[in-house]
């Protein structure tokens, strides 16, 4: 057992580096906050509702799609080669067949397969990017207006933010996934456990300079409202095709992932209300702002390590469903927690340094690391009972968890992750 378990350590060796590696690398989006946590957030009132939406979106749509291309290497469906294959791997026993997704005939190239999944798969990726990003525009305004807070910004201005932030950090998040898609085909890497550090790293870079880049277009208030309506058009549009798409992978993955993303951005604008209702704290320590989007990528990219080995293991018929964790699963939560707690650490010292050095206010450094690590130790105890009931979910209401799965959970994630750190800095006595 003890034997099983520290091999388990090394196996996810690679997991604590892609984590440490995203972590460190949303350190960019959080001095992107911070740098303009005095003008740009009071210029547009709201923004940062919408923040935590545009991080996640990414990691939604794109950790979902390395998670359905990794079950496919898992199960023998998708490589490189131009060979033939009569059968490929048998499923186990578990529910989910892959060779039904891809409507697969036995003796196909597996080639001509891969292209087939591959390009339908990146299809419907980036038309969900695009009707979640109006949604979520349109969700931001309402959350707003609910919870009272003070914006200025329009139905359009809210769309244009959301919309030409998402597409132009979509780009990067899909070249990411299928990097870390080819690299796994070539290398043997484990998809699982890369791609959702890999694209949560990728969201937290690009989604807050892309929000920042798409608010330039707003000083031109006709043309704000032209795209504005042009983008919800095009998103209907967009939506109505893939839903009733001849293309069987569009139309599936459309239909099971267009609730569950919605659903989702309701849960992150949530976290955005979270923050924004602390948005004082935040102004006055910038090295916070510095923090934050790391330390909810984090937590979502746990989350999303999980709900995507879960959802393979499901595939393979290596894990059954049932209302107590497996040890399988109990394994993987426990090697999770261990290698958790030393990114928070290290991601909390390193954003005090990166404060430090262009003179952001900071609570010091004790109380950042101490506030991290409490953080840190409540969401991640909550990751492991998300990601595993959140993809049992999926799986007992007939839905493929690939596409279900590391939605619910990383969306679930941000708002925990919003709640914890606000608690955690509270009973340190920052906030």
């Amino acid at each position: 057992m003890l034997s099983e378990w520290i091999r388990g350590v090394f196996k996810f060796r690679g997991v604590f580096v892609a984590l440490l590696a995203a972590s460190l690398a949303s350190l960019v989006a959080g001095f992107t906050l911070a740098s303009i946590s005095g003008s740009l957030l009071e210029q547009l009132p709201g923004l940062l509702i919408l923040v935590p939406a545009a991080i996640a979106v990414q990691g939604n749509i794109f950790g979902a799609l390395g998670s359905r291309l990794g079950t496919s290497i898992h199960m023998g469906t998708f490589g490189l080669s131009g060979g033939r294959q009569s059968g490929g791997r048998k499923s186990g026993g578990g529910k989910f067949d892959t060779r039904k997704l891809e409507g697969r005939k036995s003796g196909s190239s597996k080639f001509a397969v891969s292209k087939s999944l591959l390009a339908q798969n990146i299809v419907v990726s980036l038309c969900l990017s695009l009707t979640t990003g109006v949604w979520l525009a349109l969700l931001a305004k309402a959350t707003a207006v609910v919870f009272g807070v003070s914006s200025a910004l329009s139905v359009t201005e809210f769309v244009v933010l959301s919309t030409v932030g998402g597409v132009i950090a979509s780009v990067a998040s899909l070249t990411i996934t299928l990097v870390a898609t080819f690299g796994a085909v070539r290398f043997s890497w484990d998809l699982d456990n890369v791609v959702a550090p890999l694209v949560t790293a990728t969201a937290d870079v690009v989604s807050v300079p892309a929000l920042i880049l798409a608010s330039k277009i707003l000083v031109f208030p006709t043309l704000t409202v032209t795209l504005g309506w042009g983008l919800i058009f095009v998103a209907v549009s967009t939506a109505v095709w893939s839903l009733s798409s001849s293309l069987m992978v569009v139309r599936r993955v459309a239909r099971e992932s267009t609730p569950v993303l919605f659903l989702a951005g309701m849960v992150d604008l949530l976290a955005g209300v979270t923050v924004e209702s602390h948005v004082e704290s935040f102004v006055s320590f910038p090295v916070l702002l510095v923090l934050l989007p790391g330390y909810l990528g984090t937590a979502g990219a746990l989350g999303g390590v999980l709900s995507s080995r879960f959802a393979s293991k499901l595939h393979l018929g290596l894990l059954r469903p049932s209302s107590i964790p497996p040890e399988l699963a109990r394994r993987d939560m426990s090697v999770i927690f261990l290698l958790a707690l030393p990114v928070f650490g290290i991601l909390a010292f390193a954003a005090v340094s990166a404060g430090n050095a262009a003179g952001f206010a900071a609570p010091g450094y004790l109380k950042v690391v101490q506030g991290a690590l409490i953080g840190g130790c409540m969401v991640t105890l909550l990751t492991g009972a998300v990601a595993y009931y959140g993809t049992l979910v999926a799986v007992r209401s007939g839905l493929d968890p690939d596409n279900c799965g590391i939605p619910m959970v990383t969306s679930s994630l941000d708002l925990a992750g919003a709640f914890t750190l606000i608690a955690a800095f509270m009973l340190v006595g920052v906030m």
